[in-house]
């Protein structure tokens, strides 16, 4: 990422002014402080039975991007200049937070108890019978929801971003410690009512 102007919260200026950017200015750094902000915004982004299902791996070390470089050879330019890679991973296994969040929902008022106690059991049961594609499927959905808000949230902050498909997918969670069969790389009629997300220390790491 580098920064291109100071925050800005017109929308259709977010949304008119982001563009792809491969080489950025190596000088430019982004404080862990405001790349949790940044990541807490995106994590806005709606999901499946709220679950969630984002995980983010903030490559913004040297010894983070030397394990990142031989992992993505067709984007070193983004590696190397870049003030932060985002790994995106989806969970395979986020049902196991819905206690969580719909407890934290009831907790907040937005959720009444009777809801949650009726919904928790239902959803748990359809991942329980759900395919291993289906699942995959719906994770890597919500994936792409969040990576569009990342890269829209990283731009009213004042950074340009490039989305990535080009790496080693079968390969960059085990070279991160990450769980390989629990994580999947992603590549970006009711009223509303407020929902809860999970704690961006739950939801992210560095390194």
């Amino acid at each position: 990422m580098t920064q291109t102007k100071t925050l800005n919260n017109d929308f259709q200026d977010i949304i008119t002014g982001r563009r792809s950017i491969r080489y950025y200015d190596p000088s430019v750094k982004i404080s862990r402080e405001e790349m949790k902000e940044i990541l807490t915004e995106a994590t806005l982004a709606p999901s499946s039975v709220n679950a969630q299902p984002w995980r983010f791996l903030v490559i913004d070390s040297p010894e983070g991007k030397a394990t990142l470089a031989p992992l993505a050879k067709f984007n070193q330019s983004q590696v190397e200049t870049s003030a932060a890679v985002i790994a995106i991973f989806g969970d395979l296994k986020s049902e196991e937070n819905l206690d969580e969040i719909y407890d934290k929902a009831v907790e907040l008022g937005y959720m009444p108890q009777e809801i949650r106690d009726m919904q928790i059991p239902k959803i748990k049961a359809h991942y329980a019978a759900a395919s291993e594609e289906l699942n995959k499927e719906t994770v890597l959905i919500d994936g792409g929801l969040v990576s569009m808000q990342l890269m829209l949230a990283a731009r009213a902050h004042g950074y340009d971003t490039n989305a990535i498909g080009g790496y080693e997918k079968d390969q960059i969670a085990e070279a991160f410690g990450l769980d390989k069969e629990r994580y999947a790389p992603v590549k970006a009629a009711n009223s509303g009512y407020p929902s809860v997300r999970l704690p961006i220390e739950k939801v992210a790491q560095f390194r």
